[in-house]
């Protein structure tokens, strides 16, 4: 049986069929899950519905997130509760919060895919060959995630964007820098387990390269796991970038809603300008939120033992 498999992906067309196998198994199983749980349900409602406000900003926005507005007689609209012509009020500078909302989430969902992308590649890489050739290879580079962890994120950040320049690039680059080390160790384990599996050694024995057990036979095995890592990763790049605009070292050139969070703060309009500090805020947990409810379906689909229970 173990012959059988490794014959099936010799070809680069079982390789193929092979992965979209497992791939169809693995999703067939989340989105049986997903039907089962309401939360999961409700994440990907709610992450969909940022989906759609991200590519139709500029038709849903009502003005000009950037354009400082004036009433009839001249006046700066400065601080204006909701009303039917601001529907989230003014900002200190006549700015309309909502379409600075509306426009954010394309700053939220571009660092969080993209970001989580380059995490899950570079952590998945460093996994697969770290619990594939174990010994020294193995022990430099959970040494080098060490020296990761012992690194914290927002000063990373901060010497980062000082010796390059604030911007949504840059801050995607320090997360993808940084925050591989998670998804590096989960796969490494995983990977421990499937290099042990009789199919392996007899890829082995038939004379396949490295490379080619690697990504041919073991990668797809882990690819569950590496699609609920990367769930998870967007999560974390979303907050990790409205934590560092909020410290003010986002892109100045583009609005986001750890930026609007920072200019209330420093404007001192905290504490009275509820309307500018509860959308930004409540649009970040709500996303945070859909994406982790969502995750629980990967997570169950990944794990046999999950779904058991």
């Amino acid at each position: 049986m173990e012959t059988n498999t490794v014959n099936k992906i010799s070809s680069s067309n079982g390789f193929l069929a092979y992965v979209s196998t497992i791939l169809k198994n693995f999703f067939h199983t989340a989105i049986k899950i997903l039907k089962q749980d309401k939360l999961a349900i409700i994440g990907v409602v709610i992450f969909t519905a940022y989906v759609i406000v991200a590519l139709f900003a500029p038709l849903i926005a009502t003005h000009d997130p950037n354009v400082m507005n004036y009433d009839d007689e001249g006046n700066l609209r400065r601080l204006e509760e909701p009303s039917s012509d601001h529907w989230f009020g003014t900002t200190n500078y006549g700015r309309d919060v909502f379409s600075q909302v509306v426009v954010g989430s394309r700053v939220a969902l571009a660092v969080g895919l993209l970001a989580a992308l380059f995490v899950t590649i570079i952590g998945t890489n460093v996994g697969l060959i770290s619990g594939y050739f174990g010994g020294r290879t193995d022990s430099l580079l959970m040494r080098l995630v060490d020296i990761m962890y012992a690194i914290p994120f927002e000063p990373f950040v901060i010497i980062l964007v000082a010796l390059l320049e604030p911007g949504i690039g840059n801050i995607i680059l320090a997360i993808s820098l940084l925050i591989w080390r998670t998804v590096a160790r989960i796969i490494r384990s995983q990977v421990l387990t499937v290099s042990q599996r009789p199919y392996i050694k007899a890829a082995r024995v038939a004379g396949a390269s490295h490379l080619r057990i690697i990504y041919f036979y073991i990668l797809p095995n882990v690819l569950p796991l590496v699609f609920l890592e990367m769930s998870l990763m967007v999560a974390w790049a979303i907050l990790a970038e409205a934590s560092v605009s909020f410290i003010g070292f986002g892109d100045p050139g583009s609005v986001s809603w750890g930026q609007m969070l920072q200019t209330a703060f420093v404007s001192g309009a905290v504490r009275r300008a509820w309307w500018w500090i509860i959308p930004p805020g409540l649009a970040i947990s709500l996303i945070l939120l859909s994406v982790f409810f969502t995750s629980r379906a990967f997570e169950i689909a990944a794990n046999p033992r999950l779904r058991r229970r």
